[in-house]
């Protein structure tokens, strides 16, 4: 089952963090509440560890089982050659940070799971670390609950999600919290067990849109929604960042997915979607992208001002991730894929 119009919200959830890790003197950062959504745009990582839940059951909900080594295979495939990628790029043009421990930590994933190293080398590779202990989690999950309809598994999830957005809110004003770029802030931020409740989250709003078939024009909710999400970004002071935002991500996935109306004619547009095909490719390297691209015109001696570098990176980068998605994670994900096959 393909959603094609869902496939364009990763390209919009990748653009937004992106802009996020830009310079804050950006002009995008001079205009009001449009500043504010984007020094919170890094829920758009809380978006796609929701997205990936619900993916995942559209995937596989055919199967009665999932086979462990094809489903690690595959997850293989799709996800490690691009992380790899994005630290050697990373590493062309920095060297700070750089050892053997956080390359050894980096490499197997386990970057998160430290509160001090889940930020080394190229560090949006931390959700990548959180991504993988889903992986893990998935086959077990649907072997042992979503494929024999266990209904305790939403007892469990339900749990999770309230412990976990009670700890977040209460950690960030409490003594032990010790603000950004502090290990206490990872630990409350990256931590992985503290996403299990998105990607939990994703899981229930994929095995309810496998069971709801109607389909109609949702557009004038999907717009509320959205409406609703920049809002509680501009005025509602909470910590959103380990899921709390479900409560509007998950109704705006399944809405747009079970859309026919305009917007899902605009959203199908094949370079839309072919947006939403690279954004993995475009998270994974934008920070590598940027500085690769300041140094080079740093040594053409080019003295661009922050917006200029902005408009000249943006098509850069979406050049660079189509380049990768076209090259290496397309071309390995076919492989393995046929290799499964036989």
């Amino acid at each position: 089952m393909k959603i094609s119009q869902i496939t364009f919200t990763r390209f919009v959830a990748a653009l937004a963090i992106v802009i996020s890790h830009f310079n804050k003197d950006l002009f995008l950062y001079k205009i009001p509440y449009v500043s504010e959504v984007f020094l919170r745009a890094n829920v758009g990582v809380s978006y796609f560890f929701i997205l990936s839940g619900f993916i995942m059951i559209i995937a596989y909900h055919r199967k009665e089982r999932i086979a462990y080594a094809d489903f690690y295979r595959n997850r293989f495939a799709r996800i490690y050659p691009l992380y790899v990628g994005g630290v050697i790029l990373y590493l062309i043009t920095r060297y700070s940070g750089f050892n053997w421990l956080n390359l050894i930590l980096y490499l197997s994933g386990l970057q998160s799971w430290i509160p001090g190293k889940a930020l080394v080398l190229n560090f949006p590779g931390w959700s990548i670390s959180v991504e993988f202990l889903f992986y893990v989690l998935f086959p077990f999950l649907y072997n042992r609950y979503y494929s024999r309809n266990n209904k305790s598994i939403w007892v469990i999830a339900g749990t999770i999600w309230l412990t976990t957005q009670v700890f977040s809110n209460l950690y960030v004003h409490s003594s032990w919290y010790e603000g950004p770029h502090t290990e206490s802030h990872e630990l409350g931020f990256y931590f992985p067990l503290l996403h299990i409740s998105e990607f939990l989250a994703g899981n229930f709003a994929g095995l309810l849109f496998i069971k709801k078939s109607v389909r109609k024009n949702y557009d004038i909710e999907i717009i509320v929604l959205v409406m609703a999400i920049l809002l509680s970004l501009i005025f509602i002071p909470l910590n959103f960042h380990n899921g709390l935002m479900a409560v509007f991500f998950i109704p705006l996935i399944f809405l747009i997915s079970r859309n026919n109306g305009r917007l899902t004619s605009i959203f199908s547009l094949k370079p839309l979607e072919y947006s939403g095909e690279i954004s993995y490719a475009m998270y994974i390297v934008h920070i590598p992208v940027l500085y690769i691209l300041r140094a080079a015109l740093a040594s053409a001696k080019y003295d661009f001002s922050n917006d200029i570098v902005f408009l000249i990176y943006i098509p850069v980068l979406i050049l660079s991730s189509a380049l990768l998605y076209e090259t290496v994670e397309k071309p390995l994900r076919n492989i393995l894929k046929s290799k499964t096959k036989h």
